[in-house]
């Protein structure tokens, strides 16, 4: 009966010489998870300010307004006009327009290319600005798509915001 009530000499040997390797291997994982959390963890981004030309470049007129797609989806659109306040020729620039929910907090944001509005006979085609550059002094419309914007969005006008800018 002692036997069975205590544990024998052997049974605990086993055991210890178990033990030693399964703490050495947990060791060896922990320390290969820390070095690889530390090596592969995002290295702070340097903040680069945006062109000093955005200041001269100034949007206003905005009207939102949807269509259905030929595939019967919504699409969105933003239009406005853009004007080049500036000296230099406006080539390319890209918008940051936010879309805000019933509390007034953001509920979508996106970084899109502004795109003007070349008009045909046919239909109005919103084209990059570098196919027909904005003169120092010029306005043009412009139009922005968006194929899906948060449900909750409050469908109030987004803010557009320039936030890059091309010029020549």
């Amino acid at each position: 009966m002692s036997g069975l009530l205590e544990p024998s000499p052997q049974n605990s040997e086993e055991r210890e010489s178990k033990l030693i390797p399964m703490m050495v291997g947990l060791g060896a994982v922990v320390v290969i998870v820390g070095l690889a959390v530390f090596l592969l963890r995002d290295k702070p981004r340097a903040v680069t300010p945006p062109p000093a030309y955005v200041d001269n470049v100034k949007i206003s007129g905005l009207k939102t307004s949807a269509a259905e797609n030929f595939v019967g989806a919504s699409v969105n659109y933003v239009d406005g006009t853009v004007t080049n306040a500036g000296d230099k020729t406006l080539t390319h620039a890209v918008v940051r327009v936010t879309f805000k929910d019933s509390l007034g907090q953001v509920a979508q944001m996106e970084e899109v290319p502004l795109r003007i509005l070349e008009k045909s006979a046919r239909y109005d085609d919103a084209v990059d600005l570098s196919t027909a550059p904005l003169a120092p002094g010029g306005s043009i419309p412009f139009r922005l798509t968006f194929e899906h914007i948060s449900a909750e969005w409050n469908h109030e006008y987004p803010a557009v915001v320039v936030i890059d800018v091309s010029t020549k």
